[in-house]
């Protein structure tokens, strides 16, 4: 067998080594002539302008001027500033959110390049026989826009030309009261040729490799993909990855901001995400060609989305811009509910914390005949330890025997081994739904409570209210029937509060206070079970 098998080994390469030496023609010789780009046009059959091969020769890159101006555009909502090199953003503030607490701290930039990087929206041309560099200067119509005090939509162009050949213009529309904008990329083929264009607009952002993440949060790429959310780690990034067809937006975002770019498309657009070894790391939108006979124009048509991950504000773009907030794939239906609850008592309180104390009570008065069924549970399987311990004294070698001893207990004195339990798992979920909704909810973030919590969704910073919170939770565990078990599982149930008070040291106030105020309440109803005859 094994001479069979080197056989075959052997013939298998001698059949390659002759196929290859006498079927497959060697590539052509380089040409040292002038470089020459030879492409097909996909078009429709009956358009007999463009039927043909179309032979365009390679335009040098064009030396560009190095300095340009900057055009500051002032509104309700942010602060932008566009520059003339490239017709690119060179900073993007919003007005509303700042960096800390601090009333100096400066406002939230959603902008972040080093020197020599290039911008975000930055539009190239990969397969564009005109060599277009990035950072090439642009004319532009105005030299600065201000919207404070307007509701009239405005206007700025930015434009590139090459004589004979292509002019490009950029136009961002802005919205006096939105944070989106729009933008309108037209190229105008100067040339006696049919020009094949496709763009890739690119957001750019360098992330700085020694700062600190959070588990709690994505800072990244981020797309929407056929109907499916992807985030894409920076430390794993590093090759170019792919997505798509059929992508509606994509973007950069972090725990409570994002900037997205939104196709008009997006069946026809493709995604790549990469960090080059400046840790600049980028997302790139590529649409479909153009054709663009000459004389005419291509228009290749944007919305972008610079601001906070505000639920409702996310909602109006149309896009699914809204799922960009990690709610959680299943748990989000529970959630969004518990957060326009949140937002609809703030109305009326106008303090997240009370507002989260005032739906903590709602949530346990909806649940309060449940609990009430899990204590009674409770007690009465207390009543039965010590039968149960007798079973398992009489049968501890057979425990089959002890399992139908012990089912036939319960079912003489009419107690359900669920009951305790079960009222408790089917409120899991609104737990780790309003879990969800206060950790992700951008309307909590810098918002005060009392004294010395000033922002809920940052940590106690005297770890006081978690040490309240394993107190009462400690309290809880004592009042609550002992069901007997192990000595190991009581020696687990007694840490338990020592646990939870270090998960809790470094979590959101908000979501302290709300498991707090729980643990209160369940405190209270206990007191009241144990109390009755």
């Amino acid at each position: 067998m094994e001479k069979k098998t080197l056989t075959a080994i052997f013939l298998s390469l001698a059949i390659i080594l002759v196929y290859q030496y006498f079927f497959v023609k060697p590539p052509p010789p380089k040409s040292t002539e002038q470089e020459v780009a030879v492409e097909k046009i996909d078009v429709k059959p009956d358009s007999k302008e463009v039927l043909k091969e179309t032979l365009t020769e390679v335009v040098p890159l064009r030396q560009e001027p190095t300095s340009g101006k900057d055009i500051k555009v002032e509104s309700p909502l942010y602060t932008a500033i566009f520059t003339t090199i490239g017709g690119t953003l060179k900073s993007f503030k919003l007005k509303d959110y700042r960096k800390t607490l601090d009333k100096n701290s400066g406002l939230i930039e959603l902008v972040n390049v080093m020197d020599g990087m290039e911008y975000p929206f930055t539009v190239t041309f990969p397969e564009s026989s005109i060599n277009i560099s990035p950072k090439g200067i642009h004319q532009t119509d105005a030299d600065s826009i201000d919207i404070t005090r307007s509701t009239d939509t405005r206007r700025l162009t930015f434009t590139w030309s090459y004589p004979e050949k292509m002019k490009i213009e950029k136009i961002f529309t802005f919205y006096p009261e939105k944070y989106s904008l729009d933008l309108e990329v037209i190229v105008h083929n100067l040339s006696k040729r049919t020009l094949s264009e496709n763009a890739l607009l690119s957001w750019h952002q360098f992330v700085d490799p020694e700062a600190g993440t959070s588990r709690y949060s994505h800072t990244g790429p981020i797309s929407f993909v056929k109907d499916s959310i992807h985030r894409e780690k920076v430390k794993k990034l590093g090759t170019k990855k792919f997505l798509g067809p059929d992508v509606s937006w994509g973007g950069f975002e972090d725990k409570y901001f994002i900037a997205a770019m939104i196709p008009q498309k997006p069946s026809l657009t493709s995604l790549i995400a990469f960090k080059d070894s400046r840790n600049m790391v980028s997302v790139d939108l590529e649409g479909p060609k153009n054709l663009i006979p000459p004389g005419q124009s291509g228009l290749f048509n944007y919305s972008l989305y610079l601001g906070p991950k505000d639920y409702d504000v996310l909602k109006v773009e149309g896009v699914r811009l809204e799922n960009s907030i990690d709610f959680g794939s299943w748990i989000k239906w529970l959630a969004l509910p518990l957060l326009v609850a949140l937002k609809f008592l703030h109305q009326y309180v106008h303090n997240y914390g009370v507002a989260i104390i005032l739906l903590t009570i709602l949530i346990k008065l909806v649940f309060w005949p449940l609990g009430n069924k899990s204590y009674k549970s409770m007690k009465e399987m207390q009543k039965l330890q010590p039968q149960m311990l007798k079973l398992r004294e009489k049968y501890k070698d057979d425990k089959t025997r002890i399992n139908q001893e012990t089912m036939a207990l319960y079912k003489k004195n009419k107690v359900n081994p669920l009951g305790g339990c079960l009222p408790m798992v089917i409120q899991i979920p609104v737990f780790f739904g309003l879990y969800k909704a206060l950790l992700y909810s951008i309307e909590l973030r810098h918002s005060p409570f009392i004294w010395w919590i000033q922002d809920l969704s940052a940590k106690d910073p005297y770890y006081i209210t978690p040490i309240v919170m394993g107190a009462t939770m400690f309290l809880q565990q004592k009042m609550s029937p002992q069901m007997g078990g192990d000595g190991m599982q009581q020696k687990v149930m007694l840490w338990m509060p020592v646990i939870f008070t270090f998960m809790f040291l470094n979590f959101p106030s908000g979501l302290v206070i709300y498991w707090l105020f729980n643990n209160l309440l369940s405190i209270g109803q206990q007191y009241y079970i144990n109390k009755r005859p």
